[in-house]
């Protein structure tokens, strides 16, 4: 403060004196100006309630401190690796306040949902992070915990359940690892928690219902037929709605009508050379139960297209219970997928997915939930595993794809992005790919979240800011289209989230590419 006084400089600049420079002011501007400002300040706050200790009345810099001295250092024991930050209360300090995730649905953009919906400072990633920061400061799920007194056990007691409140309305949607300009992932953070609540708390009937959302519908699928029936039953959809705890509203996806014959149909390739070249479909278990249709579209397309399709053994992404932060569970699905696929995978022979969600799981949470022996396994199938649309664009750009094998016909396509592809990927390649027939015109939808997320949209609490979030701009745009305008979503979720706010019906790329394939090249 004295050099930058001598020099006639300004000891603050971007962020202001707040409480870091706040006992500097009155050297640098002299008692009578201070005391102008103690004047304002009081004029428009006379109980000193608004940002106390700020500018005016500042603690000495090294007095009132976020972090105290000489306390035990916490060790944190966690399923995800937070190494990279060097633990998950590090991840959570690295938010700075900034408030960009205070944006709303005019300014564009995908963090945060909620807020968008709501305006309450409270749902937005900031207020989750300070209180997640809040929380592993001196908290109880830590092995080394401090508790002074019994009191302060309660209080933490009492941090675990404040610190869930306002976790309850992240959409885990990914947006705030890249839009936030601190990256806090607070998804990440959010799952870890929750995992750590159920271990003291249980796991609700409804989480584990959505966590093993694969088991179930492999069980419903030897009797398709009653469990569609239920579920196209307005009465009796409504009653099993509630009985899960499900707003009654809310429609549930039907188990696919479209037989699975998936491996003679992979053998029964029209292009089939001896150097044919070789894709691996990931199908995940969303397509697999709920879209089956697409998944023989996308084998149709890869076929037709000249590829030897094959599906390498492996397991569901285990997306449902990355969701509800059933991380144990998801850990042993990264695992199994990483031991399944690390001798398969590779640049020559790529990793292609259907549903962004699932197959991005290799690329965002599988690396930080597998073993230290795996995690070399796990980075390189990360790096070998695509979206289709990624892959798609690849060969194009090669030249192993060309426009002359897809229609002339011309048509307007409307583009919805999913959280996690717009988050870990992008929209580019999709846009690109369907812009490929020579007459398909491609707009961006310049909507955030469709509101839906998972599971998070079907949950009786979360329905109205579901469809609240729906509202801001994906609904009202495609209401405005009319019918011979075709609506593309990659997310399964998204799709069910149109066609329940809108009764449009949203196609997968994959779907729109399939149906343009020019015939003639079968």
């Amino acid at each position: 403060a004295v050099l930058v006084k001598k020099y006639g400089g300004s000891l603050s600049g971007e962020h202001g004196d707040g409480r870091l420079r706040g006992e500097f002011i009155p050297f640098m501007m002299g008692e009578e100006v201070y005391q102008l400002f103690r004047d304002v300040k009081y004029i428009f706050d006379p109980k000193g309630i608004f940002n106390r200790g700020k500018i005016v009345d500042t603690p000495p810099m090294n007095e009132f401190l976020r972090v105290q001295q000489d306390q035990p250092k916490q060790v944190f024991d966690t399923i995800f690796d937070f190494s990279e930050e060097e633990n998950i209360l590090r991840l959570a300090e690295k938010c700075s306040g900034s408030g960009d995730c205070r944006k709303t649905e005019i300014t564009g953009g995908t963090m945060c949902p909620s807020y968008m919906a709501s305006r309450q400072e409270k749902d937005t990633t900031r207020a989750r992070a300070n209180m997640l920061r809040h929380f592993y400061t001196q908290n109880i799920y830590s092995p080394t915990p401090i508790f002074p007194n019994e009191g302060a056990k309660e209080n933490q007691l009492l941090k675990a359940e404040s610190t869930k409140e306002v976790l309850d309305l992240c959409l885990s949607c990914k947006a705030c690892k890249t839009e936030c300009p601190s990256g806090v992932d607070v998804g990440k953070m959010k799952a870890e928690f929750m995992q750590s609540y159920y271990d003291k708390n249980g796991v609700p009937f409804r989480t584990w219902l959505i966590g093993n959302f694969s088991k179930l519908m492999k069980l419903a699928s030897f009797a398709p037929v009653i469990y569609n029936y239920i579920y196209t039953s307005p009465r009796l959809s409504k009653i099993a709605n509630k009985m899960v705890g499900f707003h009654p509203d809310r429609t549930i996806p039907l188990l696919s009508s479209k037989s699975l014959v998936i491996s003679s149909k992979v053998k029964d390739a029209r292009h089939k050379t001896q150097d044919q070249k070789q894709v691996g479909l990931f199908i995940d278990e969303f397509s697999l139960y709920n879209d089956g249709h697409l998944v023989h579209k996308t084998i149709d397309l890869l076929q037709n297209l000249g590829y030897e399709v094959t599906i390498p053994k492996h397991v569901e992404s285990g997306r449902a219970y990355l969701s509800k932060g059933l991380l144990r569970d998801a850990q042993k699905i990264a695992i199994r997928n990483v031991e399944l696929l690390k001798d398969v995978v590779s640049e020559q022979n790529p990793l292609i997915g259907i549903e962004p969600s699932a197959i991005l799981s290799f690329r965002d949470e599988y690396p930080n939930l597998v073993p230290e022996h795996l995690k070399e396994s796990a980075l390189k199938i990360a790096k070998n595993t695509f979206l289709f649309e990624e892959w798609f664009c690849k060969e194009l750009d090669k030249g192993a794809i060309t426009q002359n094998q897809f229609t002339d016909k011309q048509k307007l396509i409307k583009l919805h992005g999913h959280c996690h592809q717009k988050a870990l990927a992008s929209l580019t390649p999709t846009k690109k790919m369907l812009s490929l027939p020579k007459n398909f015109q491609v707009q961006l939808i310049p909507s955030g979240c469709c509101g839906m997320a998972g599971a998070f949209g079907y949950e009786k609490e979360h329905y109205e800011i579901s469809m609240k979030i729906g509202e801001l701009v994906l609904f009202p745009t495609i209401r405005q289209q009319n019918e011979d305008v075709l609506i593309a979503a990659s997310g399964t979720s998204c799709r069910h989230q149109i066609k329940d706010g809108t009764s449009r019906i949203a196609q997968h790329p994959i779907e729109i590419m399939c149906d343009s394939f020019n015939l003639k090249f079968i």
